[in-house]
């Protein structure tokens, strides 16, 4: 399995402001679904960060998200790992499949791929 991508998620009110913050230190807006918005910086595509307003189909915002080539195959390890699934893993509406999984931590982990 490969890793493509790791994303920090914050829960946030405060959505625009972000925006106008990280933009200071080059992000721009690259998604934005109206309860989470994604800013990346245009030199490097896979350095980003998420706000969310809330998850708009889980219970949880997840702490961060890990996006890997088979999202199938690391369901199945941390499944069988006797890891917590905290959301199930399901195709969403804006074109991934995912799950969230609790780390040793107590973090909450969205692990997805794209469609």
């Amino acid at each position: 399995m490969t890793v493509r991508r790791v994303v920090p998620n914050f829960q946030s009110k405060a959505v625009q402001e972000s925006r106008e913050f990280y933009g200071l230190l080059g992000f721009e807006e690259v998604m934005n679904l109206g309860w989470v918005m994604t800013l990346a910086s245009p030199s490097n595509p896979t350095a980003q960060v998420s706000f969310f307003a809330d998850d708009k189909t889980a219970p949880v915002t997840p702490d961060m998200s890990v996006e890997v080539d088979d999202v199938d195959a690391a369901h199945a390890a941390m499944r069988d790992s006797g890891a917590e699934i905290v959301h199930p893993l399901q195709d969403e509406e804006w074109g991934v499949r995912r799950f969230f999984v609790r780390d040793p931590n107590g973090r909450v982990v969205n692990v997805l791929g794209h469609r």
